[in-house]
């Protein structure tokens, strides 16, 4: 294959002779465009089974519409790759609309196991209602609660921390979990 303006020259001429139904021309075009054509599809698909097939659409739509190419727009390949851009993004599009379709459908679905939002709705009360009730403990029970819970810490590790016997930090604890419970069953 001829390279630079002359391979523009050379690429036109055979998408011209493909226009009027020249085989032999098509199979150049395809030979010097295919593996082009496959790896844009691929980088824009990032799927080699959906990239092929997208290469061989555009192929066939080569050798179906070949007459449409004007040289004085551009060259050969950039029409060919043009052609296939456009069809590795629709292709993209088309299987984003199809997830969006399946996960709307999902979601109005009767059958469903269990309600998304409303347990994103509960937990996020829920969050808020212990949040709520926390902030109502004195500092000696809600400090080792916090860190028990939130850090992670063991009865030893909360002693540790706040510098205080490990059985002070017990009683604490149990007596903030009692008006803890309490609070949490008085409801919102």
């Amino acid at each position: 294959m001829p390279h630079g303006s002359e391979s523009d020259r050379h690429l036109g001429e055979l998408l011209r002779r493909t226009a009027d139904g020249d085989e032999a021309a098509f199979a150049a075009v395809y030979d010097a465009l295919a593996e082009t054509v496959m790896g844009m599809s691929c980088r824009i698909l990032r799927d080699a089974a959906q990239a092929e097939e997208v290469t061989q659409d555009v192929m066939i739509e080569v050798w179906r519409t070949a007459e449409r190419y004007r040289h004085d727009r551009g060259t050969a390949k950039a029409w060919v790759l043009t052609l296939a851009h456009r069809r590795a993004v629709d292709r993209v599009r088309s299987v984003q609309a199809r997830t969006e379709r399946e996960t709307r459908a999902w979601r109005l679905s009767p059958d469903r196991e269990h309600d998304e939002v409303a347990d994103a709705v509960e937990g996020h009360d829920e969050c808020r209602r212990v949040h709520r009730c926390l902030a109502a403990l004195t500092g000696p029970h809600r400090v080792p609660l916090v860190l028990a819970f939130y850090q992670g810490m063991t009865y030893v590790e909360v002693a540790e921390a706040l510098s205080t016997p490990t059985g002070t930090v017990k009683s604490r604890m149990r007596a903030g979990l009692r008006h803890l419970r309490a609070c949490l069953e008085e409801g919102p």
